[in-house]
């Protein structure tokens, strides 16, 4: 992500580079590039965190993706969500559990049990 200055771009264009991590995620996980992965994972942090700290948590812009047609875009945007629309991205997650689409299914199972047994609290 070298060369991005984040704080300088708009909200609907950090939304559009969340957009383009999750998807390399995904080509990723189909590659079983792990290193890839957790490069992307930090670039996803660094854009969250700008969305965070913008005036009334703009985490928000990212409630459009949860119709997005990349499971996996779903699946970020509902977990990266959970504090800003907490009902709403919980239905998200159980849908893509449901959707038995692995390994989307699983991680989003997985949040789902740890945000019922207390052990991850949204922030």
């Amino acid at each position: 992500m070298r060369g991005l200055d984040l704080k300088a771009m708009a909200v609907d264009q950090l939304v559009e580079r969340f957009i383009e991590i999750c998807l390399g995620q995904d080509e990723a996980l189909l590659d079983d590039d792990l290193a890839k992965f957790r490069r992307l994972f930090e670039q996803m942090r660094a854009v969250l965190d700008e969305l965070k700290s913008r005036p009334d948590d703009q985490r928000t812009a990212l409630i459009a993706l949860y119709e997005h047609p990349n499971i996996q875009v779903r699946l970020k945007a509902a977990k990266n969500t959970l504090a800003v629309a907490p009902a709403e991205a919980q239905e998200v997650l159980e849908a893509i559990k449901a959707s038995q689409w692995y390994p989307q299914a699983m991680e989003a199972g997985m949040c789902l049990r740890n945000l019922e047994s207390g052990l991850f609290e949204p922030s």
